[in-house]
């Protein structure tokens, strides 16, 4: 896939895309032996990147992985309480990773883990309004709930952006909807179906970012990002 080349720089993990940029103009960067220039492209599946004489790969020795989150695990790397992690699901993964923000024990779906401080900052920095997208299985009155939501609410006395909410499919007295934020409170979407009026069922985050939860992964699967995907993540994002 062909990218400006501070994004691909960015994207393996050696740099900021600004910091990328004064390296291209400081002649420290070639493509195919050229000097590169700021506004040259390339792909790292056909062209050869040097940085200071070294070749470019993705990751960048960084490691990056996607896991189906199931419940009954906590996000977090050990728990004084005995309770299953996410770090146990990961263990084989060859590096020490960290999650990426926050899914309650009982919530399931997206969740990112990596070695990488920079991007973890990038995803989870209010300024950067990463989008979220959550499955919710809920019961309740969600035609006097719908509005409600998608106003803006207060959580801890914090006024929080209006949510895209939509409807999906209602049976046997369930419905689902789609919930869309950009703020990442403690456990933010659960807390705003309570004040709406509605209990929570099943809760399941489907995207991050431009990111969307590999559906072939079984609930407790993971594998490393993909190029295309780390390169989605390091690029512009949009609004837990």
């Amino acid at each position: 896939m062909e990218e400006r080349i501070q994004k691909l720089i960015s994207a393996c993990g050696l740099a900021s895309r600004r910091a990328a940029e004064e390296w291209i103009v400081g002649g420290r960067v070639t493509v195919n032996g050229e000097r590169a220039r700021l506004g040259d492209r390339a792909d790292l599946d056909r062209d050869i990147v040097l940085v200071d004489g070294k070749p470019l790969t993705p990751g960048g020795g960084r490691t990056y992985l996607m896991l189906n989150k199931p419940r009954g695990y906590v996000t977090t790397l050990a728990d004084e309480k005995g309770r299953k992690t996410v770090s146990d699901l990961v263990s084989g993964c060859g590096a020490r990773v960290w999650p990426v923000g926050r899914l309650d024990m009982d919530s399931e779906g997206l969740l990112l883990l990596t070695d990488d401080g920079t991007l973890t900052h990038q995803l989870l920095h209010p300024s950067h309004e990463v989008e979220k997208e959550y499955l919710v299985w809920v019961t309740g009155n969600v035609n006097k709930a719908l509005p409600i939501l998608s106003a803006s609410m207060t959580l801890d006395g914090e006024r929080l952006a209006p949510a895209r909410v939509c409807r999906g499919r209602d049976s046997g007295g369930v419905h689902q909807l789609s919930v869309v934020i950009h703020q990442g409170k403690n456990r933010q979407v659960r807390r705003m179906c309570a004040q709406a009026g509605l209990e929570v069922l099943r809760l399941k985050r489907i995207r991050e970012g431009t990111l969307s939860l590999d559906r072939t992964l079984e609930p407790g699967g993971w594998r490393p990002l993909t190029e295309d995907e780390l390169l989605q993540l390091t690029g512009p994002l949009s609004g837990d």
